[in-house]
């Protein structure tokens, strides 16, 4: 603080610009904490973002904190209603621990990968057909002259 108070008007000053900040950050933390879009923003701001290649912090739509985080969960739960319904503990626990080591390389640019490969499949069995070009015949010369 490098504003020094040498009278009983300058402490006031303080007081005031001090009140008056008070009111501005009050109603700063009310617009944050307004709607509910507000305070889902808020709490993702609690989960780290990890840099990207060039050092640039930029949420996509696939965050790959958010999709790790999920990955952690639906993994293990999805193997284990599927795949190993019928396995006792001990399988479901190793696939619960195996699928969390294998959450850890679920990020945006596997997913990408993924579904740039699956909407690949797919345009190959919707696309059509190119047709051949239409190409008309050379004129051909009649054979008994122009016809008049």
């Amino acid at each position: 603080m490098s504003y020094q108070i040498k009278s009983i008007s300058d402490l006031q000053d303080e007081i005031f610009r001090l009140r008056t900040l008070e009111t501005q950050q009050s109603v700063a933390l009310k617009a944050r904490f307004s709607s509910p879009s507000a305070i889902f923003s808020s709490v993702l701001t609690l989960f780290p973002r990890s840099a990207d290649s060039d050092g640039v912090r930029t949420p996509g739509l696939f965050h790959p904190d958010i999709l790790n985080l999920v990955s952690r969960f639906v993994i293990p739960l999805t193997l284990n209603k599927t795949l190993f319904k019928k396995s006792n503990f001990i399988v479901k626990t190793l696939v619960g621990l195996v699928s969390q080591k294998a959450s850890n390389y679920v990020n945006e640019e596997s997913v990408s990968g993924v579904w740039g490969t699956v909407k690949g499949i797919f345009e190959k069995f919707t696309k059509k057909k190119a047709q051949g070009e239409y190409k008309p015949e050379p004129y051909k010369k009649p054979v008994g002259g122009p016809v008049v």
